[in-house]
């Protein structure tokens, strides 16, 4: 499968991805205890949302590439800036929104995981996928990762 081109609903997929730490601690210890931890998280889907929107024009500001202009900075309009900056806003809102909903529906598998992470703090892609297995079927290409 060529990893070079990225379909819209694998980018979005990403990005709900992306977000699944900061979405879970909302869910976990409530809006007022998150934490920094997000923060690269959080930088890598706003790289991606606006790529989608500047570079890939998968976004309802239609399908355009803006150059950002380098050092001097972008050469567009207000008004395109603003709709770029409420296509971006949307598509991390709508990532947030399926993080947070498939953690919700997966509530015990996600207490579980935050369980054993409070007492050893990290955790092995194997034994994620462990723990996971014993809630939802996971997907056999994802298995051997």
């Amino acid at each position: 499968e060529d990893q070079s081109l990225i379909s819209a609903n694998t980018m979005k997929a990403r990005i709900a991805g992306a977000l699944g730490g900061r979405a879970a601690e909302q869910i976990v210890f409530g809006s007022s205890q998150v934490t920094t931890g997000a923060g690269g998280d959080l930088q890598q889907v706003e790289r991606m949302a606006r790529a989608m929107v500047t570079q890939f024009g998968m976004s309802d500001v239609g399908s355009i590439a803006i150059d950002d202009g380098g050092f001097a900075g972008p050469n567009y309009s207000q008004e395109l800036a603003g709709k770029i900056d409420s296509a971006i806003r949307q598509i991390t809102d709508e990532g947030y929104a399926t993080a947070i909903m498939l953690l919700m529906s997966s509530r015990a598998c996600l207490d579980r995981i935050a369980d054993e992470l409070v007492e050893t703090e990290t955790m092995s892609g194997a034994r994620l996928r462990e723990i996971v297995s014993e809630y939802a079927e996971i997907p056999e290409k994802l298995a051997a990762v």
